[in-house]
């Protein structure tokens, strides 16, 4: 009469084992990593200027935008600050980028552009960015000038594994 194999006798462990694995929960994050929220919008696009455009808060049926720092944010939940006719409204619809890091909304500083800002300034601009936008508002994209040079080569730069809520396979 010839034995079962050796791992029959583990059987009852091995399913055990497979039970308790099935109804463990998984972990959320890896020590150091911030985990990922439960929920998740859109996935992240990106945006031409004329695009970006479409969506400066003029049109009730469609969401708020603005970039900051080539980011994409919905700012459609602050609607008062960003709306038609609210006091930031100028910053919809575009990279206002200069704009936020000098806290105006003078015509001239409602751009991507932020050469000749002062050390001080680029500061601002990065402590806006995460402690406002990212912290308070979903990113639903890019802009293509963050991503794309001028000439419409890839910015060797930009990293999307790097920036928060992206996921390779929402983009590509």
């Amino acid at each position: 009469m010839a034995h079962p194999a050796p791992w029959w006798r583990l059987r009852p462990a091995l399913l055990a084992l497979a039970l308790i694995l099935a109804l463990a929960p998984m972990p959320t994050a890896r020590a150091g990593q911030t985990p990922r929220p439960a929920e998740r919008g859109p996935p992240v696009r990106l945006f031409t200027e004329e695009e970006l455009a479409r969506y400066s808060g003029e049109e009730e049926d469609q969401p708020i935008y603005l970039a900051v720092k080539g980011v994409v944010f919905d700012v459609s939940s602050g609607k008062e600050f960003y709306g038609r006719g609210a006091p930031y409204n100028a910053l919809t619809g575009k990279d206002s980028s200069r704009g936020v890091a000098k806290m105006s909304l003078d015509p001239a500083d409602l751009t991507h552009d932020t050469t000749g800002l002062t050390t001080k300034e680029l500061e601002a601009l990065d402590e806006v960015f995460s402690k406002v936008y990212k912290a308070k508002y979903p990113i639903v994209g890019y802009t293509a000038r963050r991503i794309l040079n001028e000439d419409g080569s890839p910015n060797l730069d930009f990293k999307p594994e790097d920036q928060p809520h992206f996921d390779l396979k929402d983009e590509f």
